[in-house]
């Protein structure tokens, strides 16, 4: 079982930035490729980015391609989002979870399980 827990969400301006973090327990959080979605109000929850476990190959939505980077810690557990250029239209609650069934990069939230609570992002304009 893994756990996982989201942090560094807040109010930003456009433009701004923000490092999410995703702190998980759990003796196997190495071994899983990891994932990190979001989900606007009244939206359904939409895939942003992917890490193997070794960090070696990342994946990314189309719309947050040369603004966010998702990187691993695996010493400290933590898988990160770092955030720049942010939107108004990238308000929304993030989600971190790890990849269970599919092929590496997979966008279906079903891909995915043991998810966090979230931790939600305003930009504003």
């Amino acid at each position: 079982q893994v756990q996982l827990v989201e942090s560094g969400g807040g109010l930003v301006q456009a433009g701004g930035s923000l490092r999410l973090s995703c702190a998980a327990s759990g003796h196997i959080f190495s071994s899983y490729r990891m994932g990190w979605f979001r989900q606007a109000p009244g939206k359904e929850r939409e895939f942003v980015a992917a890490i193997v476990p070794g960090g070696g190959s990342t994946a990314y939505a189309d719309f947050v391609k040369g603004r966010f980077t998702i990187s691993r810690d695996s010493a400290k557990s933590t898988v990160y989002l770092q955030m720049s250029s942010l939107k108004p239209e990238d308000t929304a609650v993030y989600y971190c979870a790890a990849q269970l069934s599919g092929l590496f990069g997979s966008t279906l939230a079903t891909s995915y399980g043991y998810w966090g609570q979230g931790t939600q992002v305003t930009v504003s304009s």
